[in-house]
C-alpha cells in the first residue's frame, strides 16, 4: 500500500475559507477512484508566527494507482487550488509505502 500525503501550511486566517474548500477537494481526489480513503488531520506544532499546517494523506493500493493520479488527474486539481490561494498556500507531496500495520486489541 502506498500513502500519499500532501502538506499544507498558510497563516491560520486562511482556515475559514481554505478547510471547507479542502474537504471539497478530497471529495474530488477520492473520486478519481485511485485512492481507498483519506485521513485529514492538523500537524500539531507551536507555531508562534501564527500559521497552521495541515496534512491530508490518501491510501493508494499500488504505486501503479499513484502514477495513474499523476499522470491524468494530479495537475488538473492542483491547479484549482493554486488559482483559488495561490502562494498563500505552501504544499508539499511526500509517498511512503506500509510496511506493517499495528493495532492494540482490547477486550
Amino acid at each position: 500500500m502506498i500513502i500519499y500525503n500532501v502538506t499544507c501550511n498558510m497563516h491560520s486566517s486562511l482556515e475559514p475559507e481554505w478547510v471547507p474548500w479542502i474537504r471539497e477537494h478530497i471529495a474530488k481526489v477520492l473520486g478519481t477512484g485511485l485512492f481507498m480513503d483519506a485521513r485529514f488531520t492538523r500537524v500539531l506544532v507551536e507555531d508562534k508566527d501564527g500559521h497552521s499546517t495541515f496534512s491530508i494523506q490518501y491510501k493508494a493500493n499500488s504505486k501503479e494507482a499513484l502514477l495513474d493520479y499523476y499522470e491524468n488527474h494530479a495537475a488538473e486539481l492542483r491547479k484549482e487550488g493554486i488559482s483559488k490561494f495561490g502562494e498563500q498556500v505552501l504544499s508539499f507531496r511526500t509517498e511512503l509505502e506500509l510496511i506493517d500495520e499495528y493495532n492494540v486489541r482490547r477486550g
